[in-house]
Order: C-alpha cells, then sequence, then structure tokens
C-alpha cells in the first residue's frame, strides 16, 4: 500500500513501484478526460476541420536538478500548483454545472460547485492508491461514453454538410488552436513525473506517455472536433446531455471528479516542494491538499470556466520554456547529470542542490514575456525556443566569468 504521504520529497522505493497498468490508467485520466474533450468542441466550433486537427498534430509534439536550483524549484512548483489550481476550478465548475443539470436544478450550481468540491478533495487526501482505485472505473466508463455519444451525434445528423459549413463559433487562427492546444497539455506534461516516478522501469514510461497522447490528444480530441460541428456546439454539457441524457450527466460527474484528483494530487506535490525549498520546513499532505482544494472549489464558484481559452492560451505561453529548459540542461549542458545518476544508485535524490539557477530563470521569464506580447508565428513555439537559447547563451556566459574568476 502506498502511505499517503507519497514520498513527495523522496524518490520512490523500489518495493513501492506499481504495474504498468496502474501507472498507465492514471496517466492516460490526464488527456482521456472532460476538458480534453472540451478543448476539442472549441475547436471543432470555431476552426475548419483541416485547421482544427493540423493544430493538433502540432501542438501535439511540442525543477530541482534541471537547472533551476533549489530557490528556481520553488518558483516552478509555485507556477504547476496555480495552474492546477485554475484546472481544479474549471473541471469543478464542469462537474458542478453537470451535476446541477443531473439533478434538475434542485441544488443550483453554488451549492453544486461545493458540494463536488469537498467530496473531490477529501478523496484526494487518502493519496495515489484512492486515485488508481477512481480511474480504474472512471476512465473506462468515460470512453464507453464518448464512444456512444460519438455513435449517436455522429450517425444522427448531416456530419458532411456540417463540415462544410463556416464554423459557428468565435474563429480561432491555426497558431492560437495550436497555442490552446499545448496550453491544454503542456501541465500534464509537467505532471507526468509525479506519477510515473511509480513505474518500474523506463520502457513503461515511454509506452505510458505514448499511449496517453494518442488516445488523448488523437482521439478524444478528434471525435470532440467532429461531434461539436455536428451539433453546432461547443458546450460540452449540452453535448453529453443529447447524446447521452442523465446517465451521461452522471458519468461526466464520475469522470470529472477522477481528473480533479490529478490536479490537487499534484498540486500539493508542487507546493510541498515549494515550501520545503523556500524554508525547509515539510508541510503535510493532507492538510496542504484541503487548503488547496478550498481555494480551487472558490475559483469555479467566481466563474474561471468562462475564460477557458484565455486560461489555455496563457498556459501554452508560460510553460514551453520551463520544459524546454529542463530538456536543454538535462540532455545537452547535463548539468547534474553525474549527481543524479550517482544518487539514483543508492535510491536517493542528491544531497545538494544549487541555490539559484539564475539562468533558468532569466530564461524562463524571457520566453514567457516574448510569447506573451509578440504577435508573430506561434506564441507557443516563440516562447519555447526564445527560453532555450536564452538560458544556453545565459549557461555560457555565466560559466566563462566564473572560468575568468
Amino acid at each position: 500500500m502506498i502511505k499517503i504521504d507519497d514520498f513527495p520529497l523522496t524518490r520512490v522505493p523500489q518495493d513501492k513501484k506499481v504495474s504498468f497498468l496502474s501507472v498507465a490508467i492514471v496517466h492516460m485520466g490526464m488527456l482521456t478526460a472532460l476538458d480534453q474533450f472540451m478543448l476539442g468542441a472549441v475547436l471543432g466550433h470555431s476552426m475548419t476541420l483541416v485547421d482544427a486537427f493540423i493544430a493538433i498534430a502540432v501542438g501535439s509534439l511540442l525543477a530541482r536538478w534541471c537547472g533551476f536550483g533549489r530557490l528556481g524549484s520553488v518558483l516552478i512548483g509555485l507556477i504547476v500548483a496555480i495552474s492546477l489550481l485554475g484546472w481544479f476550478g474549471i473541471q469543478n465548475a464542469i462537474f458542478a454545472k453537470s451535476l446541477d443539470v443531473a439533478l434538475d436544478h434542485r441544488l443550483g450550481f453554488g451549492w453544486s460547485a461545493a458540494l463536488s468540491g469537498s467530496v473531490l478533495t477529501i478523496l484526494v487526501t487518502f493519496g495515489f492508491r484512492a486515485l488508481r482505485i477512481a480511474a480504474r472505473i472512471a476512465v473506462p466508463l468515460f470512453i464507453a461514453l464518448v464512444a456512444w455519444v460519438s455513435w449517436v451525434a455522429l450517425t444522427g445528423h448531416d456530419l458532411h454538410g456540417a463540415l462544410q459549413l463556416t464554423p459557428p463559433g468565435d474563429p480561432l487562427s491555426i497558431s492560437a488552436g495550436i497555442t490552446i492546444v499545448v496550453g491544454g497539455a503542456i501541465v500534464a506534461s509537467l505532471m507526468t513525473p509525479d506519477l510515473t516516478r511509480y513505474s518500474r522501469n523506463s520502457g513503461q514510461v515511454l509506452g505510458v506517455t505514448l499511449l496517453t497522447i494518442i488516445a488523448g490528444e488523437f482521439i478524444i480530441n478528434g471525435l470532440a472536433i467532429l461531434i461539436a460541428k455536428s451539433l453546432g456546439t461547443d458546450d460540452v454539457v449540452s453535448i453529453m446531455s443529447q447524446g447521452a441524457g442523465g446517465l451521461g450527466m452522471m458519468v461526466v460527474v464520475f469522470s470529472t471528479l477522477r481528473v480533479n484528483d490529478l490536479n490537487l494530487y499534484s498540486s500539493s506535490l508542487g507546493i510541498v516542494n515549494a515550501v520545503e525549498g523556500l524554508s525547509g520546513r515539510k508541510w503535510k499532505y493532507a492538510p496542504t491538499t484541503l487548503a488547496i482544494g478550498v481555494l480551487g472549489t472558490t475559483l469555479s464558484v467566481l466563474g474561471i470556466l468562462d475564460r477557458f481559452v484565455d486560461f489555455l492560451t496563457v498556459l501554452g505561453v508560460v510553460f514551453p520554456p520551463v520544459i524546454g529548459i529542463m530538456l536543454i540542461d538535462y540532455f545537452l549542458l547535463r548539468t547534474h547529470r553525474a549527481a543524479l545518476d550517482e544518487s539514483r544508485r543508492h535510491g536517493r535524490l542528491p544531497d545538494e542542490t544549487p541555490t539559484i539557477g539564475l539562468s533558468a530563470i532569466i530564461a524562463s521569464v524571457a520566453g514567457a514575456a516574448v510569447g506573451l506580447i509578440s504577435d508573430w508565428g506561434v506564441p507557443t513555439i516563440t516562447s519555447l525556443l526564445v527560453a532555450c537559447v536564452v538560458y544556453w547563451l545565459c549557461h555560457r556566459l555565466f560559466a566563462r566569468k566564473l572560468a575568468i574568476a
């Protein structure tokens, strides 16, 4: 059994690793989820079919010991935690809206959001084992629901005619589409190590990642695009209620519960890491999760769901620089590879971490700033490239100054 603290500040012991299926089904829950379906519906409602699939294809291709240092990891942990708070608020709002519809509006949106947020938070407090139990039930149910709704929507409507119509939603360019696709998947990429650290070998990690990309990005998004065009709406609650009625609403509720488990779980790990890196104090997992759950529930009540596209756009520009810097540092500059490899042989993390990775922080801010303010190219790719170049140049410059000194 995995303990409640889930080893937030240490390597997962070998005897606590789990099977490929156990990790894969939880990881698939991040992208075979209602938010991914919602993203596909937005693309289908606002873009032509060809442009929408180009955005998916391009968007899909794109920490402490990876250049940021101890204080830099605090910054990354806080950014991840805040973004996951946003995801929790969005998911909980969908949950509450679906629950309210399923109960014939007896509770109202506000009470539904408070109830769903409380239930989700309590469940996540029980740790990773609770996530696996929920995912094993919810993932198959959600996939079955999507298959059924797809069958009903795509066989009962003139899909060919719908595909020829001008998208009824606010137009999205390919550049904007790529950015929100990246925004929908980028935090899942950063969350992936929180889950794959339970895998037994690197082959399982690769298999889990590829399976999730294929299932989430191409299948779930693709079906959502076609359904949105067929029904002429991007309102996922309406889509599910039209296709599967009250039973479909209950599956949506349960599926949202499962993916929000992941949001709170990884957000809690990010906060614990940030506090430990800043102050040396080790916060407990359970109270941290409870506090984050309360904040996320408040966001959903305040209407974060109405800012879904804006939220994805910001994520699609802010996070690519972080991942790009980690990859440059780990595979090219290899600044901490020796320490990581040595500690891995002993089943622990490195004893010492650089206080601050100034190059990584400067590059992250520069990449995100250029991506947000520039109006040329694809913002998510621009922010990634700028951050990588700035990080490499800063690293070389600081290294040369140290050598001269």
